[in-house]
């Protein structure tokens, strides 16, 4: 005849225990401050990214004072920039389009344009 003996000590599971330093599942000190240092450095670095997406740092523009001009019979963009220019004209076209939203080069004669003064 057999005999079954059964063990009437409860025993934990063994799977999935070699991943624990800990058997019992709690955290040492060593291992909280691990985890809290992790934490900290993922939240810094999504920091980071979501102010880099939103634009944080970006250079201010220091803020431009405008004369408006009427445009005089034959002028073009050009003359206007220059009149008001000595130096970079193309630059002054580029301020003077970009003030006024205009789409080309091309201005009417009587328009009023806002050429900015620096």
């Amino acid at each position: 005849m057999s005999a079954v003996t059964f063990n009437s000590v409860a025993s934990q599971s063994s799977v999935n225990q070699g991943f624990l330093a800990n058997p019992s599942g709690a955290l040492t000190r060593r291992g909280r401050l691990a985890r809290s240092v992790v934490v900290l450095s993922l939240s810094v670095v999504m920091a980071a990214g979501f102010a880099a997406r939103s634009g944080a740092g970006d250079q201010v523009v220091a803020a431009t004072s405008y004369i408006t001009v009427v445009v005089p019979a034959g002028a073009t963009l050009w003359s206007v920039a220059s009149a008001y220019r000595d130096g970079d004209v193309q630059a002054m076209v580029e301020a003077i389009r970009e003030a006024n939203n205009l789409p080309g080069y091309d201005v009417a004669a009587g328009a009023r344009l806002k050429v900015p003064t620096s």
